[in-house]
């Protein structure tokens, strides 16, 4: 890459990019140019999977400088759910010294306008998808996903939201044109005439509070919004994984300063041990965008609190699926066994309660009753799970204690159907592995409701007996209500139970899957055409990605003047 990007350049090699985006989000169809695969890499001055394992370890132990001001201490401590300490220290931001720098550019970041503004974006991203082997060790080393899901969840799928996230923001920007030529008659006089000019302004400088589970796909949308409309972005990484976005903020640092600008735009804010700086940050009179994903607590909190900002939320929910009958019995296990073991239900779209009928369901094997279905699905987890070597390739790694003493608990909250297992990784022997843990629950029972209605996040599920497929919609509606859900599945073959299910999900406004039995599960979505959570329920205020996600993190200002 040439030493200087002028808009010429980079209208040339990415505007189709963008328009090719513009259109995937117009069609909802499927499109990605970012390769999913390892092997895709290697060529055209993207890292190949040798060369990206080196430049991963040649980070261990190593200071990352930025090169932003304001650096008053360099930082670190990340160990590897793996068991690798990382060693990497990052720069301790000076906040009275850095986010006065970081305003500084916005003038002609934001007079640059909105192309310019998404190309560089795409550029950025194209460094990133790059170096995508790279990023799968750091995504990997920090939040214990398998290295197969961390290339691919961390890498291309992060990307893609990141581009849609562009995408979105240029439709919203050039909504209204540039200029207008305005003239009102007025009879038998002159009419009135005036130039009009509207400028998207940014809302200043944005914030994004990393999570530690999905710290590139889960920060690129809000990190990514934020500066294509023209504000500039600190980006404040989870303590516990720092690395994958304090690379990303490096590359976004010399694309700008390539691009002619001020690389201040983009810097990041690690934090000392058990410093907590997100509060602070987030009350800041110079924060006026907030991306967050994370627990329920502080989400509400930051929407409490950050009266200055617009915050946007992914916070926690209770994922439910409702087993009523099903044409596919053997693919419906297959794809519910998936789902709840993938990255050890780490991930905030798993399904937690199975609502299933206490007098059992109707397959095209027959009928099963509740204690059959439960078990059935047991022995699929254990299926999926009994070869030691693809346990560890589907369920990573436990990210933090705290996940394993939730595991722990679980088994002691009712009757378990699927005890949960250690497994060793014989690469990483340190590596806390274990399988999923299923409990039964009764719906009727007031005790059991407490532990159902509750967030458990990691590898717990609840199969839950009801009365009914009525009791079963109803115990939706309020768990949805109340306690908000990410997703939402049903397996029935009764088309009246699948109208209850559909209707439920609109007016609480959850998204739904039905009857899923092949390769797409509940827990994934695909950029430029799912909705990632919808804003509508207490799971989250945004959704990834819509217009509303992006459109608030900018004004229009107008100036007029007589013709």
């Amino acid at each position: 890459m040439a030493a200087e990007l002028t808009a010429h350049e980079l209208i040339a090699q990415h505007r189709p990019t963008l328009d090719q985006a513009l259109e995937a989000i117009r069609t909802r169809a499927y499109w990605s140019p970012h390769p999913e695969h390892p092997k895709a890499y290697g060529e055209n001055g993207s890292l190949d999977a040798a060369a990206g394992k080196a430049a991963f370890d040649a980070l261990l132990g190593s200071r990352l400088d930025l090169g932003q001001p304001g650096t008053d201490d360099w930082v670190g401590g990340e160990v590897s759910p793996y068991g690798i300490e990382l060693g990497i220290t990052y720069p301790h931001a000076d906040l009275d010294v850095l986010l006065p720098d970081m305003r500084a550019g916005q003038r002609a970041w934001r007079d640059a306008g909105a192309e310019v503004r998404a190309l560089v974006c795409v550029e950025i991203l194209k460094r990133i998808g790059d170096r995508t082997h790279e990023f799968a060790h750091a995504v990997m080393h920090t939040s214990g996903q398998a290295f197969m899901m961390a290339f691919q969840a961390g890498g291309p799928h992060a990307q893609d939201r990141g581009l849609e996230a562009v995408a979105y923001a240029y439709v919203e920007q050039v909504r209204t044109p540039d200029s207008a030529e305005w003239a009102k008659p007025q009879g038998k006089r002159p009419p009135l005439a005036m130039n009009k000019q509207f400028t998207p302004v940014p809302r200043g400088i944005a914030l994004v509070i990393g999570c530690n589970t999905f710290p590139t796909w889960n920060g690129y949308p809000g990190l990514f919004a934020s500066l294509a409309t023209g504000n500039a972005v600190l980006v404040k990484p989870h303590p516990r994984a720092v690395l994958p976005l304090a690379l990303t903020v490096r590359i976004a640092r010399e694309v700008l300063g390539e691009a002619g600008f001020d690389p201040n735009l983009v810097a990041l804010a690690a934090e000392r041990p058990g410093e907590g700086i997100a509060k602070t940050l987030a009350t800041r009179p110079e924060i006026r965008i907030i991306d967050y994903t994370g627990s329920t607590q502080f989400g509400d909190w930051l929407e409490a609190n950050a009266r200055q900002a617009q915050v946007y939320t992914e916070k926690a929910g209770v994922n439910t699926v409702i087993v009523e009958s099903t044409d596919d019995y053997r693919g419906m296990l297959a794809n519910l066994a998936f789902s709840l073991s993938l990255y050890s239900g780490q991930m905030c779209t798993t399904p937690q309660n199975l609502l299933i009928p206490r007098d059992g369901i109707r397959t095209d094997e027959g009928p099963r009753s509740f204690d059959d279905v439960v078990a059935d699905l047991a022995r699929a987890v254990d299926g999926l799970l009994g070869d030691d070597a693809r346990a560890n390739g589907l369920l990573g790694a436990l990210v933090n204690p705290d996940v394993k003493a939730r595991l722990d608990a679980a088994a002691g909250l009712g009757e378990v159907a699927l005890a949960s297992r250690r497994i060793n990784n014989p690469e990483y022997p340190d590596a806390v592995v274990r399988t999923p843990v299923i409990v039964k629950l009764d719906g009727a029972k007031p005790d059991d409701e407490a532990a159902y209605t509750s967030e458990c996040f990691g590898p717990v599920s609840f199969a839950v007996a009801v009365d009914s497929a009525a009791h079963a919609v109803d115990l939706l509606r309020r768990t949805v209500r109340e306690k908000g859900a990410m997703t939402v599945g049903a397996y029935t073959a009764d088309e009246e139970v699948e109208r209850a299910v559909e209707e439920v999900c609109l007016e609480e406004a959850a998204q739904l899957s039905l009857n899923l039995t092949g390769g797409v599960y509940v827990n994934q979505t695909a950029a430029f055409s799912d909705f990632h959570g919808s804003g509508g329920n207490p799971a989250a205020n945004a959704a990834l990605c819509d217009g509303a996600f992006v459109a608030n993190r900018f004004r229009i200002v107008e100036v007029r003047r007589d013709a």
